[in-house]
């Protein structure tokens, strides 16, 4: 068996134990409040991370203005109440416009 496959059942394995250990030690109880408030910040904090190496490129050398142009774009026509699907449309217009510029 390959390095890979070893990892990849490696992570399958702890991945499987940490959520079996959830229900093992809670049983029936409800999960406290502030647990559930760390777990629920779980999702944004890992997007984003994702947002921002991705942006960025591997170790921070390939930053693309153009893209934190779009992204800034949506959040800001995001945040004018508009709908997601609308401000993802106008980021990529935006980004594709400026690329086409440069």
């Amino acid at each position: 068996m390959s390095s890979v496959w070893t990892a990849i059942l490696l992570v399958a394995l702890i991945n499987f134990a940490i959520k079996a250990a959830g229900p093992a030690l809670l049983g029936d109880r409800p999960l406290p409040a502030r647990a559930a408030a760390v777990i629920a910040l779980f999702a944004p904090a890992l997007l984003a991370g994702l947002v921002v190496t991705d942006v960025a490129g591997p170790s921070w050398t390939e930053a693309d203005w153009t893209v934190a142009a779009g992204l800034s774009t949506a959040a800001i026509v995001y945040l004018c109440r508009a709908p997601v699907l609308v401000s993802v449309a106008v980021a990529i217009v935006v980004t594709a416009l400026l690329r086409a510029i440069v």
